[in-house]
């Protein structure tokens, strides 16, 4: 494909980061794979963003920073995980404050390479490497935006960040990126797909009615949001989940008939043996058996490092494989395609243009692609809390055209946690819709199984309202908070 349209794109000089922190204390412990979280920290950063003739202005990121999900090596504490990414974060800035100006993309571009081979140097994975660029890019995506006075839908439309052939993603050599961007179509409403975690309570308890008190049982979860789309995590034992699926899926079929849901595996199973026998298991589940349809995907069910390794078309899996943690450079998806994975995940916290990148693959692929097997991109969560991270990874859901997303932060946290009530109130009054008031809170609203993301096409990277900066506490504290 070759480019037809020519576009100004501004150049960016990032002139100052500040980052802080502030504690996250789950109202649930939430069990993912082999990792029970109770608290974590958030980080927002700041970045002053000279945008050329456009001026210069701020722009803002912030995304939770889990322990034992970007790495999951035995060796490393929870403190260790986290110290990891804030120095993927301060290495990123220190490239970036010293940059010269450039396209928003061509700063990616320029310090990718280096940024992550100075992490595997740290002996860092991939994930908590690109950490950095993944939350600064966001940031300094706001500003532009702020400085152009766009949308994020119309900045990437009209390619204002300079997406163009690159070394990087070499494979994508001659696509057309300012047409592609163009024909982007961002979801209007976007259906919440609930997390049920390996602790989660499947029984009623009783608040379904109750406005002031959050549920905790699936039931009154379905009741109170009216989720049609879920996710189940899974723990690596297929007796054990099978039994578990079992049960979630007779509590689901009795409130919400109809649903379909996805399969989380979080890299807990050991081998293709296990892989095998857990799709036989599926396979012979009279629940699954009577609406085969209803499973969607399979996420990342294998270890990372043994993921595009194996085999995996050959084990007729009963739905798509969905790479998850996998997804840890750029050129991870292309070599997972060949390994028989389908889809790959968008998530705020892997990067924005790896998710772009992605997004495109997949339409590339299946232009070329027998029908009935199409390739394809999700949207997953990071417990994104409200405000600035679930805004921003919302709206990139919406950019890529993806009708249902996971979302799991306003489960395990109640609101906006400890952020101030200005903050609170700032956000709710500047994205009416998008959240509610209930018993002095504002919480994010899911109404008939959907979020309302009308207002996240203002001005800006999806906020119309910023964060207290001197609440938070400085970023060197990030390991303290787990």
């Amino acid at each position: 494909m070759a480019d037809t349209t020519i576009v100004t794109v501004p150049t960016v000089r990032v002139l100052a980061v500040d980052c802080g922190v502030r504690p996250m204390h789950l109202r649930l412990p939430f069990k993912f794979g082999a990792a029970t979280l109770t608290r974590c920290p958030q980080l927002f950063v700041r970045a002053v963003v000279d945008c050329g003739l456009q001026g210069t202005t701020t722009g803002w990121a912030a995304e939770m920073m889990v322990p034992r999900w970007f790495d999951k090596r035995s060796g490393p504490s929870h403190a260790g995980n986290v110290r990891d990414l804030q120095l993927a974060v301060a290495a990123a800035a220190d490239a970036y404050t010293h940059s010269a100006a450039q396209p928003a993309f061509g700063l990616f571009e320029r310090h990718y390479a280096e940024l992550m081979a100075e992490g595997a140097f740290r002996d860092s994975t991939e994930l908590s490497t690109a950490f950095g660029q993944a939350v600064l890019d966001r940031a300094v995506l706001d500003a532009l935006c702020r400085a152009t006075r766009s949308s994020v839908y119309g900045a990437i439309q009209r390619n204002l960040v300079g997406l163009t052939d690159t070394a990087i993603a070499a494979d994508m050599a001659d696509w057309d990126w300012n047409h592609w961007l163009g024909t982007l179509v961002p979801s209007t409403t976007l259906h919440a797909r609930h997390t049920i975690g390996m602790l989660d309570a499947l029984d009623d308890d009783g608040l379904a009615d109750d406005p002031a008190a959050l549920p905790v049982g699936l039931p009154a979860i379905v009741r109170r949001y009216g989720h049609r789309h879920f996710k189940i995590k899974l723990g690596g034992d297929v007796a054990t989940d099978l039994a578990r699926l079992d049960a979630v899926l007779a509590t689901l079929d009795a409130v919400q008939p109809g649903h379909c849901f996805t399969l989380d595996g979080n890299e807990q199973y050991p081998g293709t043996d296990a892989l095998a026998a857990l799709y036989a298991g599926l396979r012979a589940m009279p629940r699954l058996a009577a609406r085969p349809d209803a499973l969607l995907y399979i996420e990342q069910p294998l270890a990372r490092d043994a993921s595009l390794e194996a085999d995996l078309a050959s084990l007729d899996s009963p739905a798509p494989l969905l790479l998850d943690e996998a997804d840890g450079t750029l050129d991870a998806f292309p070599a997972g395609r060949k390994a028989g994975w389908r889809g790959v995940s968008s998530k705020g916290c892997k990067g924005l243009y790896k998710a772009i990148i992605n997004r495109a693959r997949c339409d590339k692929w299946n232009a070329r692609a027998p029908e009935g097997h199409p390739y394809f991109m999700s949207a997953e969560d990071l417990t994104c809390q409200a405000g600035v991270a679930v805004q921003q990874d919302l709206a990139l859901a919406a950019l890529l055209g993806l009708s249902h997303c996971e979302r799991n932060g306003h489960h395990y946290v109640d609101g906006f946690g400890d952020a101030p009530e200005q903050e609170q109130i700032a956000f709710a009054v500047a994205h009416m819709g998008l959240y509610e008031a209930s018993s002095g809170r504002a919480r994010l609203a899911i109404q008939d199984g959907r979020i309302a993301i009308g207002s996240l096409a203002r001005t800006g990277f999806a906020s119309s309202a910023i964060p207290d900066f001197d609440s938070l506490r400085p970023l060197a504290d990030a390991p303290l908070l787990v």
